[in-house]
């Protein structure tokens, strides 16, 4: 199968190589095709810029002091006299840090591109837009679904990560959860995709700390003071 004909099939692998739900055989085969397919490489550098602004959200942990032991035994590792080894032995044995940065660096072209095409000519840069994000995760903690908001432009993006089978009848509603009183629905999203919805000016995590998607009847909920399904996905709402 020719992977450059099916775009939902690289964005899934791509989105899965990125947050590291791609193992064994399978990332290693995906690897291999990194080289070869410069859409692949593109997929793997946008979902990078969109996800690991989160990376930076998390909290510092300081492992165990039995890992590195466990690790070492596992891997059948033993202390041995360092030897003066070349710049290029250490070159070729850290290829996952040479792949990664090359991915990186994909990264910088395609945005740097954009700005290129985008203005003819230099402005004086505008302040930043204040920018939202979420992950959003079902019971078994898999990443579903990411949204971003840009609070200027009055506009969150709902992708979904992992597709989700529903019935004909049913349908997926995204719901903002504040710190008080009923949940209050954002808009229905596409089980399949991405979809654009209207930011509430107020839809801020200091007044709505979380998002959460709720499995509903065709159309929305029937109820106008909040959900009636079950909630299948939710997630953080936080500020970057």
């Amino acid at each position: 199968m020719d992977i450059e004909r099916n775009p939902v099939l690289v964005d899934k692998l791509a989105s899965e190589y990125v947050l590291g739900t791609l193992r064994g055989g399978a990332r290693r085969r995906f690897e291999s095709l990194l080289r070869r397919h410069a859409e692949l490489r593109q997929a793997v550098a946008e979902w990078q810029d969109r996800l690991h602004p989160m990376a930076q959200l998390a909290p510092a942990a300081q492992p165990s002091a039995a890992v590195w032991p466990a690790i070492e035994a596992q891997l059948g590792l033993h202390a041995k006299p360092q030897r003066k080894r070349s710049i290029w032995f250490e070159l070729r044995e850290d290829l996952s840090f040479w792949r990664g940065l090359g991915l990186v660096s994909t990264t910088a072209a395609i945005i740097l591109t954009s700005l290129l095409l985008s203005k003819q000519e230099l402005s004086v840069p505008a302040a930043p837009a204040t920018s939202y994000i979420a992950m959003l995760s079902n019971d078994q903690a898999q990443p579903i679904a990411v949204v971003t908001g840009n609070a200027p432009g009055g506009q969150m993006v709902v992708k979904l990560v992992t597709p989700q089978v529903i019935a004909a009848d049913k349908s997926l509603e995204l719901w903002a959860v504040p710190k008080d009183g009923p949940p209050r629905s954002l808009g229905l999203l596409a089980a399949d995709g991405s979809v654009t919805l209207a930011l509430p000016a107020n839809a801020t995590p200091q007044t709505i700390p979380l998002l959460a998607v709720t499995l509903e009847p065709k159309g929305g909920s029937p109820n106008p003071n909040g959900p009636t399904g079950p909630i299948v996905f939710k997630g953080a709402w936080v500020q970057i």
